[in-house]
Parts: structure tokens; sequence; C-alpha cells
């Protein structure tokens, strides 16, 4: 059960369960043309989340309302998140849910490198076409005969089209996509395609890349100062009356930055503050909901161009197991349904995974779709059914090293090769573009002189 609650307060989410809904049938597309069904599970041991970080004096005996007793300057939030958080882990313990881990799964973590980051950077050195049709800038994911290997991510929104979850091979990986879902990765300098995909978005939800120092020490990701983010186009993405959600973190400065000069710089209506709140599987608050360090809960501003529609109700609370992988963020699209319409196109920006009928975009919006974060499980249904023989078989295969026809594509090409630590990824993303760069120069040269004097 995705949600596990729902009352005045809030709701209790099943994070790991509003994961699997999209991939309970998933149609794998592997070597020989042949596609077989699966079903896909999200590691159960990616929430598993168990200890409470508490100081022997701060240790819990008895629930939410004891760890909380010490304070030394009440607030309406504190009140808020402990009353409410109380009230919402009461009532999923009534349910048999939030009790503690009884199963839990021995295994380590996924420790998949992500190189994703690093490939639109190498991206930004091959010119990015103008695209004016919508056909132009948009891309089916699989095509009839099970062709991935000419799916250009870095310019194109792709979509699955797909009424099932497909697992493709991308750059020499493999890949969970949801279906009928859409996107395209990119950094913050290459949005482009994605204005130009011609959709108004009536949700757009969006986790930044905040500055701070823990994301400095780690280098787990690059941040973005928020003053750039005023750069993102949301007039032109968003709807007449879009819900424009952003996480952010408890640093104040983000949040009046958000308040006060991002959403009135977009012309948003600032409706309410919510509450993510962190607890272990046994119902306890992640961190002390009284430290200087760390607070068991993150904020969500909630902006609209219009008020006209369902009010948003203010001060809610999504209390729900965080997962181990960091900044990974629980879905937001069942807690939002009451706010949007059945049929309202949904974006999410900065995203490091993908959902069934949104699109996304991000510089690692694959990262959590890399198989090695799921259990992959044959099914019965149809397993291993031959595609129909297509004309050349369009698995990817390594590619022969084209021949480079000036010292600028050699360069390019030894870049390539220095990224040894992504291997088949960056020699697929370098071979594969210098190949389209050369078959452009062969249509080219075949152009007729006439037409080109026309053109002209």
């Amino acid at each position: 059960m995705a949600v596990v609650v729902l009352n005045t307060q809030g709701w209790v989410l099943d994070a790991r369960s509003l994961i699997d809904r999209g991939y309970s049938r998933c149609i794998r597309f592997r070597n020989n043309n042949q596609k077989s069904y699966i079903k896909c599970l999200f590691k159960k041991q990616c929430f598993q989340n168990v200890k409470s970080h508490y100081s022997g004096s701060d240790a819990v005996k008895g629930g939410n309302t004891d760890m909380l007793q010490k304070t030394d300057k009440p607030s309406k939030i504190r009140s808020l998140v402990l009353e409410g958080t109380k009230s919402l882990v009461d009532s999923a313990r009534s349910l048999g849910y939030l009790n503690g881990a009884t199963d839990t799964v021995k295994e380590p973590l996924p420790s998949q490198e992500c190189s994703l980051a690093a490939l639109c950077e190498m991206a930004k050195e091959i010119p990015l076409v103008e695209h004016e049709e919508h056909e132009e800038c948009v891309q089916i994911l699989v095509a009839e005969d099970g062709c991935t290997s000419h799916v250009d991510l870095f310019s194109r929104v792709t979509e699955n089209r797909a009424d099932d979850a497909t697992v493709v091979t991308l750059m020499g990986e493999e890949f969970v996509i949801p279906p009928q879902a859409a996107f395209l990765l990119s950094d913050f300098t290459r949005l482009q395609p994605l204005v130009h995909y011609g959709r108004r978005f009536d949700l757009i939800v969006m986790d930044p890349p905040w500055e701070n120092k823990s994301v400095k020490r780690s280098r787990r990701y690059s941040s973005l100062p928020s003053s750039q983010l005023k750069r993102l186009p949301i007039p032109l993405l968003a709807s007449m009356n879009c819900l424009v959600v952003t996480w952010v973190t408890n640093r104040p400065s983000h949040l009046r930055f958000v308040r006060d000069e991002l959403y009135p710089h977009w012309g948003l209506e600032v409706v309410a503050e919510w509450f993510w709140v962190k607890v272990t599987t046994s119902g306890q608050f992640v961190f002390p909901l009284d430290s200087h360090h760390k607070k068991p809960y993150e904020v969500l501003v909630l902006g609209r161009y219009q008020t006209l529609e369902v009010p948003v109700d203010d001060q809610r609370l999504i209390v729900s197991v965080p997962s181990a992988l960091h900044s990974q963020k629980p879905s937001l699209s069942e807690v939002l349904k009451p706010y949007i319409t059945a049929e309202a196109k949904c974006l999410e920006l900065f995203a490091r995974n993908l959902q069934p009928g949104w699109t996304s975009w991000g510089n690692e919006v694959l990262k959590f779709q890399h198989t090695s974060y799921f259990t992959l499980t044959p099914t019965d249904e149809g397993t291993n059914v031959p595609k129909e023989a297509a004309s050349d078989d369009c698995t990817e295969k390594p590619t022969l090293t084209p021949v480079l026809s000036s010292p600028e594509e050699s360069s390019r090409h030894v870049t390539g090769q220095n990224v040894s630590r992504w291997s088949s990824t960056a020699a697929w993303f370098v071979n594969h573009h210098l190949i389209l760069e050369q078959e452009k120069q062969v249509q080219l040269e075949n152009t007729n002189p006439t037409q080109l004097s026309k053109g002209q």
C-alpha cells in the first residue's frame, strides 16, 4: 500500500511501494532482438532505516512523544511536526506499519558509479540544433523492432510510449524505464529541447542542488547557486494554473529565497508549506527534532499561478522512511493528486529517477533507474519471446572507431578515451556522436549543389 495513512495532518507513505507500482510488468529487450517479461522491485535494503541518530541521553523510550520531551524554544513548526507525526505514526502502527523491521535484507546497498553528469559535460561539445518542429525534438525509446542504439539522450526528449515498463540498454548499461514516461538527460545549460517539447505542465516538482557545506565536502554532486535558479524557464513550461513544488533544505536563507525572490520572479503565489518528516522503520525520528545540525524533516514550498483551482491545504506532513541512497526523495504523485486534474501533465526538474506518466529532466535523470537498484525476476508471461526478425541487428554493440578527419575530432576522441573509469559508457558516447557527425557530413556532401545555392 503506497499511501498507508491519510488524515487531516497529512500522509504516511511507503516510499518503496510508490516506486514499485510502475514496474509490476516489464518488457526486457536484449540481444538478438528478443524480449522477455520480468518483474522489477526496488531493492528492499534501500529502505531499511532502523537506526535513530540519538545520543545515549536522547535515546527513544516509548515512541515519538518521549523522544522529543526536551526543548528550549517551543515553536509552531516544532509543535506541528511533533503532534502531527505522532498522530500519523500511531495510525500507521494500528495498521501494522512502522512497528519495526522484521524481515530485513542483509545485503549491501547498490553502489553503481554514476557518470551521467560527466557525460552531460561532454555533450556540451556537440552543437545543439535548434528544433523548430515538435517532432524533431522528440524520439521514441524503443522502435517497433526493439532498436535503441540510435537514441540521442542529450538533445532530444525520449518517450516510452508503452503501457508497460521497459528494460533497455542505453550507453552500454541497462535501465528500467517506467510506462508512459519521458525524459531529457542534460544539464542546466541545455534545456532548449524541453522548452521546444511543446508541452505546458500542470504540475512542476523540483529538487534543486542547493549549496551547502555537506555537499561540498562529499562531492556527491555539483551544487547550484540560488540566483541561478531564476534562469529556469518555468513560465515557458507551466500551464495557466500550474502548481509548482520546490524541495528546500532547512537553511533559512534558502527558504526565504524561494518564498520572497524565486516564486515572485516567476509570478507565482505561495499557497502552502509542507514538511517531509523522516522516520525509522519503528516510527522514530531519524534525527532529534531539536538538533542544531540536522533536522528530521525537509520543507516543500508550494506555489501557483492562479488560485482558482482546488485550494491547497497548508502545513501538511508527509511521513515516510527515507531511502539510504543519498538525495532520493519520495514520490509526490499520490499526495498531490487532490490538487491537480486527472489529466494533468507532470514534470520533475533536477530529477534522479523517472515516474510513470511524468516528464523528467536532469543531468542524472536515469541514476536510480539503473538495474543495479532493482531486483529483476522473470515471469511466466511470454518469457523469451523473439521479436520479428529485423533487417539489421540493432542491439547495441561495440562500434568501430571512425576515421577522424580533423585535429578537432582527434582531440575529442582522445578526450573520450581518457575517461577510462566510465569505459563502455564514455566510449559509447564518443563513438555514437562521431558516427552521427560523419553521417551528417556524408548527407551534406551528397546534397545537390543547386539545392545548396537555393538554400543560401
